[in-house]
């Protein structure tokens, strides 16, 4: 049984709890239509991303900002394909409420979009991609979410599907839970451990206000091993 005992749980949520696969290739298939740009350049690296950074870097020459709103504006409004993640939503409602937070590169009118047609709770706290100054794989979501749950970073475990997220993670000293929803166990061997589902999380609560994540041997070793 792989354990990790923690204060709280942040997840990130296209891939995690939230399952906006096919929506989100959509709506960027059609942007990359419109403005003669290689679709598979582009979603090799849009994936975990704010929408802005993943324009800035594939199209210099387009306005970002203008460009991203665009997006993120369609897909908060593409309603297809969105579906909760197999187990989030008996993850969601066995953990304590002030202690699991979403920390997702979408803006926040996306990402409550988002959850509401996936049928999800609307997490206690969320930190969006416009909250923050720089985005995944930069730590400053993940640190921002301890701080307002007061939590020390250390004390955190991050649920992440995408090696960009796993990469913030690390760099905010958190332990990581890889799901290969979105990418290859191959690419999330930054990941303390990689799992296909969150039907393999097990939550218990600790006399001391901790609890313990645990996922059973079985469902996907360590990559250590």
């Amino acid at each position: 049984m792989n354990m990790f005992v923690c204060q709280a749980v942040l997840f990130d949520l296209d891939g995690v709890l939230v399952d906006s696969k096919i929506s989100v290739e959509r709506i960027w298939r059609k942007w990359t239509l419109k403005h003669g740009i290689d679709y598979d350049r582009l979603i090799a690296i849009a994936h975990g991303r704010r929408s802005i950074e993943t324009i800035r870097e594939i199209a210099p020459h387009l306005d970002a900002v203008a460009e991203a709103q665009r997006v993120d504006l369609a897909e908060a409004n593409d309603p297809e394909g969105i579906v909760a993640v197999p187990g989030a939503l008996e993850l969601l409602n066995t953990l304590p409420a002030d202690r699991w937070a979403v920390v997702t590169s979408g803006e926040r009118v996306l990402a409550e979009a988002r959850l509401r047609f996936a049928g999800l709770p609307f997490p206690p706290l969320m930190i969006s991609g416009d909250l923050v100054t720089q985005g995944k794989p930069h730590p400053e979501g993940y640190l921002k979410a301890a701080e307002r749950l007061s939590i020390a970073p250390e004390q955190c475990v991050v649920i992440e599907d995408a090696p960009i997220g796993i990469r913030a993670a690390r760099a905010a000293g958190m332990s990581a839970i890889a799901l290969s929803t979105t990418f290859t166990p191959e690419h999330l061997q930054e990941a303390d451990i990689c799992i296909p589902s969150l039907e393999a999380v097990a939550f218990t609560p600790a006399a001391d206000g901790s609890f313990t994540l645990a996922i059973a041997d079985e469902m996907m070793p360590s990559f250590a091993e």
